[in-house]
């Protein structure tokens, strides 16, 4: 659903109605039903009207969801609102999900990135360590801005991109960014897909996932489990299968969980026994979403 309020704001300054955009730029009468029924518009037409009102785009429309939890990440994200929900996740959800790959910048460091776009180097910080924080916060926002999207292939490999398309690793020539993986992989000893059957295992699951006609956290923690026993890319599975959980539960109006560093071993151990035993990972999933709960709780935030 989107909402025109401020393109009716612009017009009524200009003592403009909708229907007098038909003579004056050609807009079909189609298009000023869809803004009367606040459906989506194409960029083309957006940007025509922007130009002729003198604003930018975003002074015109805004997305509005059924989800409030995606509504107010959206809001504060627009807005650039400090100290709020959206303002949080970047912050606890990249520390925790880098901390987990092996990152060794503090939540503090974390937050002043965030904050300040400074860093305190005391004791020594790696490079890759800083440009993947940034490159999450990055991916947390596509996220966000596709979070209703479809999930598919394309948008799975180009978080894959933004995570990792400057790190030292993406400078090898066998190192794909943003594509699956070149070569073969272990995880703790644990044999993974192959490269040459990884894209049709993905889309196997894909297929399998967008078919249910309804998704539930249960789904969203099975599609993770599945998506790192294919370990589809050389390195960042598990950053990019947590953002999928983040934009999954956003996508269908499941509150969000956060993986917490202190209980990776026991999100390994999920993993891990998947197959023969899935209430561990299940139980770990819902323990981060009591957490995000709170937080929400918190920040006087409605998630029903």
């Amino acid at each position: 659903m989107f909402s025109y309020k401020g393109l009716e704001t612009k017009l009524n300054e200009r003592g403009l109605r909708r229907s007098d955009l038909t003579s004056l730029l050609g807009i079909s009468s189609r298009t000023i039903a869809k803004i009367a029924k606040g459906e989506k518009l194409s960029r083309t037409v957006t940007e025509k009207l922007a130009g002729f009102l003198g604003c930018a785009p975003g002074d015109l429309v805004r997305e509005i969801s059924d989800n409030p939890v995606l509504q107010a990440l959206r809001e504060e994200k627009n807005a650039k609102i400090s100290g709020g929900l959206y303002h949080e996740l970047q912050i606890r959800m990249t520390y925790n999900s880098n901390h987990i790959e092996g990152s060794k910048l503090s939540e503090g460091q974390t937050r002043l990135i965030f904050e300040t776009n400074t860093i305190d180097v005391k004791g020594g910080v790696l490079v890759d360590d800083i440009l993947e924080t940034v490159h999450h916060f990055r991916a947390i926002d596509y996220v966000i801005d596709m979070a209703e999207e479809p999930l598919s292939e394309v948008l799975i490999k180009h978080l894959h991109y933004l995570l990792m398309h400057d790190a030292r690793s993406s400078t090898l020539n066998w190192f794909a960014v943003g594509d699956y993986k070149r070569r073969t992989n272990l995880v703790g000893g644990r044999e993974t897909v192959k490269p040459k059957d990884v894209q049709e295992k993905i889309r196997s699951l894909l297929k399998e996932y967008n078919a249910k006609e309804t998704i539930t956290v249960d789904d969203v923690i099975a599609f993770h489990a599945e998506f790192e026993f294919i370990h589809p890319f050389q390195d960042g599975n598990g950053r990019v299968g947590r953002l999928i959980i983040l934009k999954e539960c956003l996508r269908h109006n499941i509150i969000p969980f956060i993986i917490e560093d202190s209980k990776k071993y026991y999100y390994y151990r999920g993993l891990s026994e998947w197959k023969n035993e899935k209430g561990w990972l299940t139980d770990t999933c819902l323990d981060g979403q009591d957490a995000f709960i709170r937080l929400m709780d918190m920040l006087d935030i409605p998630y029903q």
